[in-house]
């Protein structure tokens, strides 16, 4: 019986399988769903290139950067709030930049695209990329800094809510 031993060791060894193995689906459902055609038809170039697929727009380049009228930001692709005005600061990066948004309509994840992670910060209800969050917001308020995509945020003036 000895002598079966190691055979039998590997026999059990290699019918064992690990969960490490198994591919797990982290596909969220979002409330929204459009076709990629879709999104492109109902988007700009650069909102479809931000929000689908996670591009950067340059600084200093987005029209909502040094918006300074009351209101709330919207997901440019489906018009969910995100961010109201009084939350929004000069962060001097170039991008809108916010210490906190309305935390039911945003989703975190992590970002691993350029080698290292990062929060980054998606809207709940379709999914579409706004930009990410770091710690060097404000100190007299959360800390945080939401770095936002003019691309992926519309503005809705507040005497037209």
């Amino acid at each position: 019986m000895i002598k079966y031993f190691p055979l039998l060791l590997l026999a059990f060894l290699v019918s064992c399988q690990g969960n490490s193995q198994e591919k797990k689906s982290t596909q969220k459902d979002y409330a929204v769903v459009k076709t990629e055609a879709e999104w492109k038809a109902s988007l700009s170039t650069l909102a479809y290139r931000v929000l689908r697929q996670a591009a950067t727009e340059r600084p200093f380049t987005g029209p909502l950067n040094n918006n300074k009228k009351e209101g709330t930001y919207v997901c440019s692709g489906c018009k969910t709030p995100l961010y109201e005005s009084q939350h929004k600061f000069d962060s001097g990066t170039g991008w809108p930049s916010f210490d906190r948004g309305i935390e039911e309509n945003l989703e975190y994840d992590v970002d691993y695209k350029i080698g290292y992670p990062r929060s980054e910060l998606k809207c709940n209800t379709c999914g579409g990329h706004l930009g990410h969050m770091f710690n060097d917001g404000p100190r007299q308020t959360t800390g945080k800094r939401h770095c936002i995509n003019s691309a992926a945020l519309a503005f809705i003036p507040k005497n037209e809510q």
